[in-house]
């Protein structure tokens, strides 16, 4: 394939539970390492559940200027930080990035913090209390909106509120976006602050585990809450090879598919179709993927699902292929999820090494799959799939290849 066609990733920005940065990120994961703790953002004491993966000691201000980071929601704080930190790690300064054909794609879940604080005082004490600058903070929209801002980028500009898949929505458009020329560079990604009324919501579905996640294990209560963002660079190869740039994989394709009428979770059907739609836009085989991380969320029905999910679709494979899940460690940040998982697949193919699902103790007949147990895992990594799967039957599929030039 013309070197102009093909999209890679040379910048990885990342803000989570088990660190701020690609190295220190990359680090903590391989580590096997927990961002699980105690909820620090509300008081949980009506709740079953007093843990979560907020992200501790993050400072807007190393990335933001003062006077600025009083009129940003935190979904946009995390945004521009992980921004930040891709555009730093592609080898780039503000002043010297291509702002013209910069696009900025960012997916999330709850939208910005300001609307969950806004409801709250208007139903305390009705619409004279509350601060007209909060209100204009609250637009979802906000997120991507700022981060193009921060950056001076005057290309396309999308926020994809598709739920805990937006991460890799947001990726997979910003590699159909430069594939077409319309754009030659993208930060794209997904931020999620932490949120009350996501944990309120998960906690009356009785989603939530109390005290750690627990991937495919035959003994998971469900998932934990988290926050965080993750931005990719993307850039045309031939531009990042005219840089002479460190490049940390490619993306080849990604596939979509829908199961509108079943609202509440994923079903073996749309996610086995979601898989089987990535394999066939990206021209490969089930015998091509070396690795799969998995949208792994540790409630009994959806590793149940995805678990049958990969046996139908990768067959004789399916118990050979290692399959992780990093919510384990990380807790579930929604629409920045599949964004953070993305970052990890790009490591993963650079440096042939999984990191592993921790918390997994009794094996499931149900989910009898290879889910890389507590320990990391040395392996040569062609082809990884970043799984996602959404509320409202919104599944992705993103596929990640180990750049060959």
């Amino acid at each position: 394939m013309n070197a102009c066609n093909r999209v890679v990733v040379t910048g990885l920005g990342v803000i989570s539970a088990i660190g701020t940065g690609r190295k220190k990120f990359w680090e903590a994961a391989l580590s096997g390492a927990s961002g699980i703790n105690e909820v620090s953002s509300f008081d949980t004491s009506s709740f079953k559940c007093h843990r979560a993966g907020e992200v501790k000691n993050f400072n807007p201000e190393e990335f933001i200027p003062k006077r600025k980071v009083k009129f940003l929601g935190r979904s946009s704080q995390l945004a521009i930080a992980a921004a930040s930190l891709a555009i730093q790690d592609a080898g780039f300064e503000l002043k010297t990035l291509p702002k013209n054909k910069l696009g900025v794609l960012i997916g999330t879940t709850m939208g910005e913090k300001p609307i969950e604080e806004l409801a709250q005082i208007w139903a305390k004490g009705g619409l004279k209390d509350i601060d007209r600058r909060r209100i204009l903070q609250s637009s979802a929209n906000n997120i991507s909106a700022n981060v193009a801002m921060y950056a001076k980028a005057r290309g396309q500009n999308y926020l994809f509120p598709t739920a805990c898949a937006a991460g890799n929505y947001a990726i997979g458009y910003g590699f159909d976006l430069i594939r077409s020329r319309d754009i030659d560079y993208a930060l794209a990604g997904g931020a999620e602050a932490f949120s009350y009324t996501a944990f309120v919501g998960f906690q009356r579905l009785y989603a939530m585990a109390t005290d750690k996640c627990q991937p495919f294990d035959k003994n998971r209560k469900g998932m934990m809450l988290g926050e965080g963002s993750a931005m990719l660079l993307l850039e045309r190869l031939d531009l990042a090879l005219e840089r002479k740039r460190e490049i940390y994989a490619e993306i080849i394709g990604y596939g979509l598919s829908c199961d509108a009428h079943h609202a509440t979770a994923p079903e073996v059907r749309g996610v086995s179709q979601v898989m089987e739609k990535a394999l066939k836009e990206c021209s490969i085989s089930y015998k091509d993927v070396d690795y799969i991380c998995a949208h792994g969320t540790g409630t009994p029905m959806n590793d149940r699902i995805e678990a049958q999910a990969i046996k139908n679709v990768f067959k004789e494979r399916a118990k050979e292929i290692p399959v992780n899940a990093l919510k384990s460690m990380l807790g579930h940040s929604m629409g920045a999820a599949s964004a953070i998982e993305a970052v990890s697949c790009c490591l993963s193919a650079k440096f042939d090494t999984i990191p592993p699902t921790i918390n997994y103790e009794t094996p499931d007949p149900q989910c009898d799959i290879d889910c890389v147990p507590n320990t990391k895992r040395e392996k040569i990594i062609n082809i990884a799939m970043n799984n996602a799967f959404a509320f409202g039957g919104n599944n992705s599929s993103l596929v990640i290849k180990k750049f060959i030039k």
